[in-house]
C-alpha cells in the first residue's frame, strides 16, 4: 500500500515508474541520495555509469531504437555539466529524454557549496526544456510535463533541477498523484497535419513531375513513417534518397532507394540535380545533408514536410511548406495521389528503372573495394561483411567522425526501421559503446554492433566495465588506424602528406584490453578473419565483445570520398 508522506526522491521515482519509464543511467551523490534508496527499494532499473556523458549517449540510443524516453541522472556539478554534450546530441536529434540532476540547497545555495556551479545557466540551452522544482508537492506535476515536453511536437530532452532539500525533504502525497497520462511515455506523443490546401497544392506539384524524388531524413524515424514513405514510393514510382539518419526510410534493399545523398552518395546527388520536384521529408538540409549547401542547385522546386516550422527555409527555401507531422503528412499527401497513381507509375516507367540500374552500375564500380583482399583490411570491405552477416532485425550504431559517413554510405537495412543509428545530431566521438549499450538494452534479443573509431573508444574505454557488469552482449568494432582518423585525413587534403598535428595515435591492441577487463575480444589483421571473429562475437550474449580490426594508416584513405569542404579536391576521387 502506498505510504503517503515520502521524500521528494521516492516521489520522482514512482513518476518514473508510473510512466513505465526506464532504464536509467547515472551516478550518485549525496543531493539525490534518497532518490537512489527508492530505486533500490521500489526496483527502478536503474545502473551505475563510468561517464556521464557516455549516461546520455546510452539513454539517446536506447530513445532512438525503442521510441520511448530516455532516462539519466547526475549529481550537482561536475556531474550535471558532464552531460551537456549527449543533452545536444539528444537536443538535435530529437531524442526524447528526461534528465534529473541535483543541485543546491536552497538555504545554502550561493555560498561556495561544494561542486556549486550555475548549472541551471548551463544547461538551459542544451536541452528542450529546462523545469526547476522548487516545491516538493509540485514534483508530479513537473515530471508529467517533462515527459509530456520530451515526446511532443519534436521530441527532445528535457532537464529536472531537483535542490537537495526537495530530495530529502517529505510530503503527504494522495496516491492519485501519480496519475499519468501514457500517451507521453513514448513518441510521438501528438501528431498534426499539414494544411490541407497546402498539401492539395503539394500533390498537384508531385502528380506532374516527370522525375520527383523523395529526400528523407531521420524525422522519418521519430515519426515513425517508414511504411508512409514505402507506400507513397511504391504507388507513385518516386525514387527516395537518405540522410545519414534517414538510413531505413526505405529498405536499401528497395529497387526505388537511391542511398545516400550529400557529402558522401552513391547515385542520389546526380539524380538530384536530374529531378524536377523534391519532397523533403524530416530532414534539416544540413551541412552535410546539402554537401555543404550545394544540394539541390538550381531551380527544383521543393515540398518540405517538417514538424518543425523553423527548420523549413533554414538553408533552402521551399516552394511549399507543409507544416505538420511526417507520417500524418504523408498520409495525407498518398490519399491525394492515389487517384492518379497507376498514371504516374505509367509515365515514370522509364525513370525509375534507372534507380536499380544505377545502383548495379555502382556497385561494379566500387566492387574492387567492396570485396578487398588487401591488407590492413579496407573499410569497404569491413561494412560488407558486417551487411553479410548481421541479422535483418539487428542494429548498427555508428559513432561519429568517419565511422557514421563509412557506415552511412556502405550499410544496408534489409527492411525498412531505424535498423543503423548514427549519432548525428552533434556527431560527438565517443557514442559507440554506449550507444550501442542503449540499444542492446532497448531490443534485448538483437545483435547489436557498435562501430567506432579507436580515438572515440578511448574517450569510453571504462564502460566495457559498465556493460561486462550489466552483461550486455553488445559486439563493439574498433575500426583502428592508430589516429585521430578524420581529423588526419583532412589534415593530408588540406596541408599534405606528413603536415600532421595532434591526430596520431599509439598503436594498441583493444581485444587485449577487452580480455584484461573480463570481455571477448578478438583482432582482425587481413579480411579472410572477419567473418570468424564476428560470428564469435555476436555468440557472446551476456558479455561485451571487441573486434579490434586493423586497417589503413594512409590518411589518404581514410575517408570514402574527398571531403567537400577541402580544397584539393582531383578529379577521379571517388567513393570508397
Amino acid at each position: 500500500m502506498l505510504q503517503n508522506e515520502m521524500t521528494g526522491g521516492e516521489a520522482l521515482v514512482r513518476m518514473l515508474q508510473a510512466h513505465e519509464a526506464g532504464p536509467m543511467f547515472g551516478m550518485g551523490g549525496f543531493q539525490l541520495l534518497p532518490f537512489y534508496d527508492a530505486a533500490r527499494r521500489l526496483g527502478l532499473n536503474h545502473n551505475l555509469i563510468n561517464d556521464e556523458r557516455c549516461a546520455v549517449f546510452a539513454a539517446d540510443a536506447y530513445a532512438k531504437v525503442s521510441n520511448r524516453v530516455g532516462l539519466v541522472d547526475a549529481t550537482l556539478g561536475p556531474g550535471a555539466t558532464n552531460l551537456v554534450t549527449g543533452l545536444v546530441e539528444a537536443l538535435n536529434a530529437g531524442s526524447p529524454m528526461v534528465a534529473i540532476i541535483g543541485d543546491a540547497h536552497r538555504d545554502h545555495a550561493g555560498k561556495n557549496m561544494t561542486q556549486e556551479t550555475d548549472q541551471v545557466s548551463i544547461l538551459r540551452p542544451a536541452c528542450k526544456e529546462l523545469l526547476k522544482i522548487e516545491t516538493i508537492h509540485r514534483i508530479p506535476e513537473i515530471i508529467r510535463r517533462a515527459f509530456a515536453i520530451a515526446t511532443s511536437g519534436r521530441p527532445g530532452p528535457v532537464v529536472v533541477n531537483v535542490p537537495e532539500d526537495i530530495a530529502h525533504g517529505t510530503y503527504n502525497f494522495e496516491p492519485e498523484d501519480f496519475e499519468v497520462d501514457g500517451t507521453h511515455a513514448s513518441m510521438p506523443a501528438l501528431r498534426c497535419r499539414p494544411d490541407a490546401e497546402i498539401a492539395a497544392k503539394a500533390a498537384a506539384l508531385i502528380a506532374m513531375a516527370k522525375r520527383p524524388m523523395m529526400l528523407c531524413g531521420g524525422g522519418i524515424h521519430l515519426s515513425g513513417a517508414q511504411e508512409e514513405v514505402t507506400r507513397l514510393a511504391e504507388s507513385c514510382s518516386i525514387p527516395v534518397a537518405h540522410t545519414l539518419t534517414g538510413k531505413g526510410s526505405i529498405a536499401c534493399s528497395n529497387p526505388l532507394s537511391a542511398g545516400l545523398f550529400g557529402r558522401y552518395d552513391r547515385i542520389a546527388n546526380d539524380m538530384i540535380a536530374q529531378s524536377d520536384c523534391l519532397l523533403v521529408v524530416g530532414c534539416k538540409l544540413g551541412e552535410i545533408a546539402t554537401k555543404r549547401y550545394t544540394i539541390p542547385e538550381g531551380n527544383v522546386p521543393v515540398i518540405h514536410l517538417d514538424i518543425v516550422a523553423e527548420e523549413m527555409g533554414r538553408t533552402y527555401q521551399p516552394a511549399l511548406k507543409l507544416w505538420g507531422d511526417a507520417k500524418s503528412g504523408l498520409s495525407d499527401l498518398y490519399g491525394l495521389l492515389e487517384i492518379t497513381a497507376s498514371d504516374q507509375r505509367q509515365m515514370r516507367q522509364e525513370y525509375i528503372a534507372e534507380v536499380p540500374r544505377k545502383m548495379a552500375a555502382w556497385r561494379e564500380d566500387v566492387s574492387e573495394r567492396l570485396t578487398s583482399e588487401e591488407t590492413p583490411v579496407h573499410m569497404a570491405r569491413l561494412i560488407t561483411e558486417i551487411n553479410k552477416l548481421l541479422p535483418e532485425d539487428g542494429y548498427l550504431v555508428a559513432d561519429g567522425g568517419f565511422a557514421a559517413h563509412w557506415g552511412g554510405l556502405l550499410f544496408d537495412t534489409k527492411k525498412a526501421g531505424r535498423a543503423f543509428v548514427p549519432d548525428r545530431g552533434f556527431a560527438s566521438i565517443g557514442y559507440g559503446l554506449p550507444g550501442a549499450m542503449g540499444a542492446q538494452l532497448a531490443s534485448p534479443e538483437a545483435i547489436v554492433v557498435g562501430l567506432t573509431g579507436d580515438g572515440g573508444f578511448n574517450m569510453v574505454l571504462g564502460e566495457l566495465e559498465t556493460a561486462r557488469r550489466m552483461k550486455l552482449g553488445v559486439t563493439i568494432i574498433v575500426v583502428n588506424n592508430a589516429a585521430s582518423g578524420y581529423v588526419k585525413a583532412l589534415q593530408h587534403l588540406m596541408y599534405g602528406d606528413g603536415a600532421y598535428q595532434s591526430s596520431e595515435l599509439s598503436e594498441t591492441n583493444y581485444a587485449d584490453v577487452a580480455n584484461a577487463m573480463g570481455c571477448h575480444g578478438v583482432r582482425v589483421e587481413s579480411p579472410d578473419q572477419l567473418e570468424a571473429a564476428l560470428l564469435s562475437a555476436f555468440a557472446e550474449k551476456d558479455r561485451p565483445s571487441v573486434v579490434d580490426v586493423v586497417v589503413t594508416r594512409d590518411p589518404a584513405r581514410m575517408l570514402p570520398a574527398v571531403d567537400n569542404r577541402t580544397v584539393k579536391v582531383k578529379k577521379g576521387d571517388r567513393v570508397a
